[in-house]
């Protein structure tokens, strides 16, 4: 039985996804064309490999024998794409990368520019998304995750340890009592199918009976709900050049100290070498230890940034 990698991809993407639709979107294809190639699989196997639903796709038993075996067919093929690439020494093509809705906007976008004119003959390809990319079998070129990778064909690159905290205009802030608590805090948060995305789980377990004042499943709607100061967002506190100014200001709460996190700049292994993801990585990695250095200024003065350098709302 001839089975082909496009077809070990499409089986793939759609059991990691659970959905005929994200799938589609992933491997870039008509969902009609997604739905009809794996039908043509299902008969050249003879046994289903899903139990369709309205909530998505599930694997049948049959199906997850092939998970595995078909995981090491995607990462040989990364490995052959990217050594079959070494051999040109000019960095050219298109690099797609792969970052958090938030990281994309405040980021990813406007480094773009700067890819722009240090690189003319790369073009990015990003896809924002909070759904999870995998670069081991190349999904995409280069990751910029919140936790540092545990499959053993990844790298991390660069990090960069931050905190995130809540903010919003300093016209609803007046609105709240002298020294709030979290559950003062309207908060704009993540609607289905992304209402298990922080911070909506952590603000659950301290909010009984939690319910965001207003809730999408699209970021830079959470960021203009909360501008036009419906209520509050939880943000990075990390200020790089390219930073946007913004009207939200820090709010410290008593009951929610600052989450811990960071930003962590991932590649395969077999990537390093291939001389358009080399030098995308390369850049961004100048940025982020640029970005870095400034975080640690800024705590060594004991003043964390916030998306408005030098306005900080303080209840004491």
């Amino acid at each position: 039985m001839d089975i082909s990698w496009e077809d070990a991809r499409l089986f793939l993407t759609v059991a990691d996804n659970k959905s005929i639709s994200d799938a589609a979107k992933i491997l870039r294809v008509a969902q009609p064309t997604v739905t009809r190639r794996l039908a043509d699989l299902e008969a050249l196997l003879g046994e289903p490999l899903f139990v369709r639903s309205a909530r998505g796709t599930a694997l049948t038993a049959f199906g997850e024998r092939l998970v595995i075996p078909a995981r090491h067919m995607a990462e040989w093929a990364t490995e052959f794409a990217h050594a079959a690439e070494r051999a040109d020494a000019s960095p050219r093509g298109v690099v797609r990368i792969t970052a958090l809705p938030a990281v994309a906007f405040d980021l990813v976008a406007p480094f773009a520019a700067v890819l722009r004119e240090e690189l003319p003959e790369v073009r990015l390809e990003v896809l924002s998304t909070v759904r999870y990319l995998d670069v081991a079998r190349g999904e995409a070129d280069l990751a910029l995750r919140t936790q540092k990778p545990e499959h053993k064909e990844l790298v991390t690159l660069a990090s960069i340890e931050t905190h995130a905290a809540p903010f919003a205009t300093p016209s609803y802030i007046k609105k709240l009592p002298k020294r709030p608590r979290a559950a003062d805090v309207d908060w704009i948060g993540w609607a289905p199918p992304y209402d298990e995305f922080p911070p909506n789980p952590a603000l659950a377990r301290l909010i009984p009976g939690f319910r965001p004042v207003f809730a999408t499943d699209d970021f830079l709607v959470q960021v203009r709900a909360a501008e036009a100061g419906l209520g509050a967002i939880l943000l990075g506190r990390l200020r790089h050049r390219f930073s946007r100014e913004s009207p939200l200001v820090e709010i410290k709460l008593e009951d929610l100290p600052p989450f811990p996190g960071g930003i962590h700049l991932v590649c395969a292994k077999s990537a390093q070498a291939v001389p358009r993801i080399r030098a995308v990585a390369e850049l961004i990695m100048r940025e982020m230890k640029s970005a870095s250095g400034a975080l640690r200024d800024a705590s060594a003065r004991e003043a964390p940034w916030s998306p408005h350098a030098g306005r900080r709302a303080r209840h004491r």
